[in-house]
């Protein structure tokens, strides 16, 4: 994680939303961005419920951002793979 931006990949569920929890809670961060891509967005979406209802839902998010980045797949083809970038801040009047 850098300057609060967290990368969903293939860790376990629960080490995203701690690191969500904890840059909100212990980093004292106002913003925090989750980016995924392929078929890591709909666990990136995950990440931010529940650590919304973990935190009573003291931060928003702010902006979603979509789109696709193109790729090389194992057979050589070029495709498009989607992308997520979820940006949540801190409302002011919690933590």
């Amino acid at each position: 994680m850098e300057d609060g931006t967290i990368i969903i990949g293939n860790k376990p569920f629960m080490n995203y939303v701690n690191a969500v929890v904890m840059s909100f809670t212990t980093k004292d961060l106002i913003n925090v961005s989750i980016k995924a891509n392929g078929k890591n967005i709909s666990k990136a979406i995950s990440v931010i419920n529940v650590s919304k209802k973990l935190l009573n839902n003291t931060f928003k998010v702010d902006k979603m951002d979509i789109g696709s980045i193109p790729f090389k797949n194992k057979k050589g083809k070029n495709i498009q793979v989607p992308t997520i970038k979820i940006s949540s801040v801190r409302q002011d009047n919690f933590l």
